[in-house]
C-alpha cells in the first residue's frame, strides 16, 4: 500500500490485514503464563508465580483490573501529524515529507521481533482474511476456493454473488477457469492478439519508416491527439516533441532509417490514438487503421529492443499504446502491456525525486520525469480500481507539490530536444558512447506553443489527479484486489468519505463544476478544460459512490444508498455530459464507457435491494435520487444502443447484464 501524499489526513487509520498486535501478540510479546507453563527451575519464573497469588489468601477477584498501555506502533512523526504510517524504517510518508522518521523504544523492540518471520512483513502486501484461504478436506487434501476478486464493496449481497460466482469481476463480465491447463482470457476481452504482424525479421526500422502516412496526414492526426488525448493525459511537451517531429520529417528517407527507434513508436503510438477519435465511414475501417499504426509503434519499439533498455520516449510511446489497446477493446492485453512499461519506469528511475537522482538535469527535464511518473502512476491506479487487481506503481518519493508552475514555465532546456538528450539507463547507449550534438530549436509555429494559463491549468490538473491517485491506490485498489472491507468500523468510513470531500474542496473551480449548461459554454471557448473537468468529476466520484457502498457487516459498516446513489448519479452524468459535448470521444474512450457502466449496474443493484413492502422504509422511495437514478438507467441503455451498433460483443454483453439487472429495480 502506497501512503498517501499531499492529501488531508485520515484519521483513523485503515486495517487492510492482521495488526501489529496480531502479528506479534499484542502489547504483551509473550504470551501471558499460567502455573502449568511456567519453567520453575527459573527464579524469575517462580517469582512470577507468586507474584500472581494474592498475599492474604483473599479472591483476586475482588481486585480492579488495571487497564494495559497499548504501545504505539506508528512513528512519532505521524503521530504528531495524525497520518497514516506504513511502520517502515522509514516509513513512506515521512519518505515523502522528506522528514526525520523516529519510532518508541517499545515500538522498535516489536518491530525487530516482526522482522524475525518475514512472512509477517505487511509493509506492501494486503493479506486476505484467514476465512477465504484453503481448507481442508475429511480426506486431507487441500481443495482450492475460487477467489472472489469480484466487488468487495458490496459483500454477500444475493446479486454479487451469482454474477460472479465463478470467482470473478462482475462488471469485467469475466469467465476465469480454475483448474485447467489450457489459456484463458483473464477479463473476456480482446481474442485475439493486439498487434498484427506485417512486418519481417530483416526489414528492421526502413521497414517501419517504409509505412509512414504523409506529412499532411500526420499533421491531422497529431493535432487530433492534442487536441483529444493530450488534455486529460498532459505528459507530453508539446514545444520541444514539435522540434523533433519537423525536424524528423525534414530528413531524407535514408535518414529516416536511421532514426531513434523510440521516437518512431511514440510517433505511431499517437497516430493510432489521433485515428481513433477520427471520423471513419464504419468502425471496422477506423479501428484497422488505427491497429496498423499500433502495430508499426510496436515493431519500432522491437527494433529498439525495448526489454533491455528504456527511455522517456520509449516509456511515453508504450504509455498511449496501453490507452490504445483499451479503445481497442483489449483491456487485458493493455493491463499486460503497462506492467512492461511501468516496469521500465522503474528501471529509469522515474518514481524517484529528479531532484535526488539527476540533480543535474534541465528544470525541464526534471519537470518531464515527474509528469511522466504520474502518467505511469494514474493509468496503474485506475486501472487496477476497474480491473480490480492489486496496483503496481506503489514506491515513490516524487513529491506531487514539486510539479509547479515555476518549473512549467522555465526556459531551462528548451535550447535542446529534450526527448533525444534524455539520459538512457543502458550506458552502453550510443547516446552515453558518443552524446549527439545540441541542436538548437527551429522557431516555432503557433500550434506548438502552449499559452501560459493552459500550462498553469494542466498542471493544477495534474497535480489533483495526483492528490487523488494516492487516496484510491490505498483505500480502494489495494483492499479491492483481495475483497476485503473498505473501511474496519464505522468511524474508519467516515474518515475515509470526509477525506476524500476534504481533497475534492482543495481543486480549483475550473474542474468542480457539475452544472451542464456552464460547461457547455465553457466547451466553446475552453474545450480542454471542460474535458479536464469531466475525467476528474468521472474519477472523483465512482470512487465516492465505492465508498458509501461499501459495506462490513462484521464491523458493524453499512452501505449508505442514498449517498451512493447520489455520488452514481453524479459520476455517470460525467459521462453523459462527455456525450452530450464531445459525442465521438465519449463512443472511443473505454475508461469512460466501463466507469459508466459499473456505475449504472451499481445503481441498478441498489434500487433493486430496498424494500419491498409499504413499511416506513419503503417511504424513503420518494426522495427525487432514485427516480433520478432509474432515469440513469434507462439514458446509459440507450447510449449503449447508439455506440454499439451491434458490432461490439463486449458493448453488447454490457448492455444485456444492464438490461437484467434494470428489469429487478424497485422503483
Amino acid at each position: 500500500m502506497q501512503v498517501t501524499q499531499g492529501s488531508p489526513s485520515l484519521g483513523t487509520s485503515p486495517t487492510f490485514g492482521p495488526s501489529p498486535s496480531a502479528v506479534v501478540g499484542g502489547p504483551d510479546i509473550i504470551p501471558p503464563t499460567t502455573s502449568h507453563h511456567l519453567n520453575t527451575s527459573s527464579p524469575s519464573a517462580v517469582k512470577s508465580e507468586q507474584s500472581s497469588t494474592p498475599a492474604d489468601g483473599g479472591d483476586a477477584l475482588s481486585k480492579p483490573k488495571q487497564k494495559r498501555n497499548k504501545p504505539t506502533l506508528s512513528c512519532l512523526e505521524c503521530v504528531e501529524r495524525k497520518t497514516k504510517c506504513d511502520r517502515a524504517r522509514p516509513c513512506l510518508a515521512c519518505v515523502k515529507r522528506q522528514s526525520a522518521c523516529e519510532y518508541t523504544a517499545v515500538a522498535n523492540l516489536i518491530a525487530s521481533a516482526d522482522r524475525n518471520n518475514i512472512t509477517k512483513n505487511k509493509r506492501r502486501v494486503t493479506a486476505p482474511p484467514s476465512k477465504i484461504r484453503k481448507t481442508s478436506t475429511s480426506s486431507g487434501a487441500v481443495s482450492p476456493i475460487p477467489a472472489d476478486n469480484g466487488w468487495a464493496t458490496i459483500e454477500n449481497r444475493a446479486h454479487r454473488k451469482s454474477m460472479s460466482s465463478n470467482g470473478s469481476s462482475p462488471f469485467l463480465l469475466s469467465n476465469m477457469p480454475f483448474s485447467t491447463s489450457s489459456p484463458s482470457n483473464v477479463f473476456g476481452v480482446g481474442q485475439t492478439h493486439p498487434f498484427s504482424n506485417y512486418w519481417t525479421c530483416q526489414g528492421g526500422l526502413p521497414e517501419v519508416i517504409s509505412v509512414l502516412p504523409s506529412k499532411e496526414q500526420a499533421d491531422i492526426l497529431i493535432a487530433r491527439y492534442f487536441e483529444v488525448v493530450d488534455p486529460v493525459y498532459p505528459f507530453l511537451h508539446r514545444r520541444s516533441f514539435y522540434a523533433d517531429y519537423e525536424r524528423f520529417w525534414a530528413l531524407s528517407p535514408e535518414e529516416k532509417g536511421a532514426s531513434d527507434a523510440s521516437f518512431i513508436a511514440l510517433h505511431y503510438a499517437m497516430y493510432a490514438l489521433g485515428t481513433q477519435f477520427m471520423q471513419f465511414p464504419s468502425y471496422a475501417e477506423r479501428s484497422s487503421s488505427a491497429e496498423f499504426y499500433c502495430s508499426a509503434a510496436n515493431q519500432a519499439l522491437r527494433v529498439y529492443s525495448y526489454l533491455n533498455r528504456t527511455s522517456m520516449r520509449a516509456i511515453q510511446a508504450m504509455l498511449l499504446m496501453a490507452y490504445f489497446l483499451m479503445n481497442d477493446n483489449h483491456a487485458s492485453d493493455a493491463y499486460a502491456w503497462a506492467g512492461i512499461h511501468l516496469r521500465q519506469a522503474y528501471a529509469m528511475r522515474l518514481h524517484r525525486d529528479p531532484d535526488i537522482v539527476v540533480p543535474e538535469a534541465s528544470v525541464l527535464e526534471k519537470q518531464q520525469r515527474r509528469k511522466l511518473w504520474q502518467a505511469v502512476f494514474f493509468q496503474d491506479t485506475f486501472l487496477t480500481v476497474l480491473l480490480k487487481l492489486p496496483p503496481t506503481a506503489t514506491h515513490s518519493d516524487v513529491p506531487a507539490d514539486s510539479l509547479t508552475d515555476e518549473n512549467e514555465l522555465s526556459l531551462d532546456g528548451l535550447d535542446t530536444c529534450l526527448g533525444t538528450h534524455s539520459r538512457v539507463e543502458n550506458l552502453m547507449s550510443i547516446n552515453v558512447i558518443a552524446p549527439q550534438q545540441h541542436v538548437p530549436l527551429a522557431p516555432p509555429q503557433p500550434h506548438h506553443i502552449v499559452d501560459t494559463e493552459t500550462m498553469k491549468s494542466d498542471v493544477a490538473f495534474i497535480r489533483c489527479m495526483w492528490h487523488l491517485g494516492n487516496l484510491v491506490q490505498e483505500n480502494l485498489s489495494s483492499p479491492c484486489s483481495l475483497s476485503l472491507p473498505l473501511a474496519n468500523s464505522p468511524r474508519h468510513k467516515d474518515s475515509l468519505i470526509a477525506s476524500f470531500r476534504r481533497l475534492y474542496k482543495t481543486f480549483p473551480p475550473f474542474l468542480t463544476m457539475l452544472d451542464y449548461s456552464a460547461l457547455q459554454q465553457q466547451s466553446i471557448v475552453h474545450p480542454r478544460a471542460v474535458r479536464q473537468n469531466l475525467f476528474l468529476t468521472s474519477n472523483y466520484f465512482h470512487c465516492l459512490m465505492l465508498l458509501h457502498a461499501s459495506e462490513n457487516e462484521s464491523a458493524g459498516v453499512s452501505a449508505n444508498v442514498k449517498a451512493a446513489l447520489e455520488a452514481a448519479h453524479e459520476a455517470v452524468w460525467a459521462f453523459f455530459k462527455l456525450w452530450g459535448l464531445f459525442e465521438t470521444e465519449a463512443g472511443v474512450w473505454w475508461v469512460f464507457q466501463h466507469r459508466a457502466f459499473e456505475e449504472s449496474l451499481l445503481i441498478a443493484h441498489l434500487l433493486a435491494t430496498l424494500p419491498q413492502d409499504d413499511g416506513p422504509a419503503a417511504a424513503t422511495k420518494s426522495d427525487p435520487i432514485f427516480a433520478k437514478c432509474k432515469d440513469d438507467i434507462a439514458r446509459m441503455m440507450d447510449i449503449m444502443d447508439r455506440y454499439s451498433g451491434g458490432s461490439l460483443e463486449m458493448h453488447k454483453t454490457r448492455k444485456d447484464v444492464l438490461v437484467e439487472a434494470f428489469a429487478k429495480t424497485n422503483i
